[in-house]
């Protein structure tokens, strides 16, 4: 398959025509007007600093339905321990750098650059990208971020700082997800980890159609809050708590 090269119009190829890896197309730029309409379309940015915008539609696609999501035992107990306590739309720039400054840490490489927070701040402060934080006490110790059209939520990244901060923030998010009639998170890339957690991969032509359909229903834009009794309501006994900040 061609890599469809991008012009400054804002018009993306059909997903259908990606490379057997999912290359799509390459060039353009991260306006907001383009990154909606090629969330809306299930294509996606990622690549380096040393490269050129690549934009990615792959096959199988791993999602997560929000009703599959696995609550293990283990993570219900340190919900129930109340160590953490989570905010959302609090800090998302805060939240994205630290993702990509993770992940450079840890030698994985990243694709978060310079013009990625900077498109993806735009977006937050849009009303259309979101954050969920978790803190221990004073810190920002997990979290992830993410976009959201219609009913799906389209995540970006996600960080740790403490050993299974980032779990508890993805739990806090699927239940926010849940209540709001959300009916699917998109995690673009399969990863061991999220299987684990109940993602699995779908064919791309399956994925499509359900984001046609949940799609028609509005966007929630602008700021989300937490609900506090978001999560002790899903684990009984649980001291979890949602930070005032």
């Amino acid at each position: 398959m061609p890599i469809f090269a991008l012009s400054e119009e804002s018009v993306f190829p059909p997903p259908r025509l990606a490379t057997r890896e999912g290359l799509l197309a390459i060039g353009g730029d991260l306006s907001a007007h383009r990154l909606l309409r090629a969330y809306r379309q299930g294509i996606f940015p990622w690549y380096s600093d040393d490269e050129p915008i690549l934009w990615w539609s792959p096959d199988p696609r791993l999602v997560l339905y929000p009703v599959e999501f696995h609550l293990s035992r283990s993570l219900e107990k340190i919900i129930r321990r109340g160590d953490f306590s989570v905010t959302m739309d609090r800090a998302f720039e805060r939240v994205i750098r630290e993702c990509g400054r993770v992940r450079r840490e840890t030698g994985e490489g990243t694709w978060i650059v310079a013009e990625m927070v900077e498109a993806y701040c735009g977006l937050h402060r849009a009303g259309f990208a979101h954050s969920v934080e978790v803190w221990q006490a004073e810190d920002l110790v997990g979290g992830l971020y993410g976009v959201s059209l219609g009913r799906c939520f389209f995540g970006e990244s996600m960080f740790t700082r403490v050993s299974n901060a980032s779990k508890v923030g993805l739990a806090a998010l699927v239940g926010f997800l849940k209540a709001g009639g959300f009916g699917l998170i998109d995690c673009q890339v399969t990863t061991g980890h999220l299987q684990r957690m109940g993602a699995r991969e779908i064919p791309r032509k399956v994925y499509l159609k359900e984001l046609e359909r949940l799609l028609q229903d509005p966007t929630i834009e602008g700021r989300w809050e937490m609900p506090v009794d978001l999560l002790t309501t899903r684990v009984p006994g649980s001291r979890f708590t949602v930070g005032k900040r």
